[in-house]
């Protein structure tokens, strides 16, 4: 089954200021510590804070193969999905945005030894999360992986 693909930016916001939106975020565990992502200045929110990188679940997409798209598209890497460890309400969203909000489920994954993520946004590797991280990849940090 083919998957449809991502909508324009105005059918997304009337979509989503009626429903939830589903996401995935990869919570990537190195030796360095959790792999986070630094929003840069964009349309979505949160410009200048750091959060765990994913996004939505497409139509008719499994949540494995989300996961591995978005490993994929924002970090370049293929990843190993270890366990489910909740999951986030992204309440904010409608203040960054001003208009809806997501639910996040949370993944435990690993990438292999000697992968180089890049991303077009800053990366960093941390045991405690920053103080300027998203609120609720904070609380998630500060709940599940401290």
């Amino acid at each position: 089954m083919s998957i449809p693909q991502p909508f324009s930016h105005e059918e997304f916001k009337e979509i989503y200021s009626k429903v939830p939106r589903l996401c995935v975020d990869l919570i990537i565990k190195t030796d360095q510590g959790y792999l986070m992502t630094l929003r840069g200045n964009s349309r979505d929110g949160w410009a200048g804070q750091w959060y765990f990188p994913g996004g939505t679940v497409y139509m008719f997409e499994s949540i494995e193969d989300a996961l591995k798209r978005k490993a994929e598209e924002e970090l370049g890497v293929e990843i190993e999905i270890e366990k489910l460890l909740g999951y986030t309400e992204c309440f904010s969203e409608r203040k960054e945005r001003g208009f809806g909000y997501s639910v996040g489920l949370e993944f435990l994954c690993h990438m292999p030894k000697g992968a180089s993520p890049r991303s077009n946004e800053q990366i960093g590797y941390f045991s405690t999360p920053p103080e300027n991280t998203i609120p609720e990849h904070k609380q998630f940090f500060q709940e599940h992986l401290l």
